[in-house]
């Protein structure tokens, strides 16, 4: 038995997959917003210098 997965949207619609296993889109990316379609990995951000989270 599967359990759905219901997302409310800001504008009051919501989103229903029926789907053993979903991700929530947070990149914003997706073509099947407000689910995550990996389509994010085939592009890549802007170029930034690494942070050094332990400074000496």
């Amino acid at each position: 038995m599967r359990c759905p997965a219901e997302i409310v949207r800001d504008d009051g619609t919501t989103a229903r997959s029926d789907r053993f296993l979903v991700a929530v889109c947070t990149c914003r990316r997706s073509r099947t917003n407000p689910w995550c379609d990996t389509g994010h990995r085939g592009r890549s951000r802007a170029a930034s210098a690494p942070e050094n989270r332990n400074p000496a």
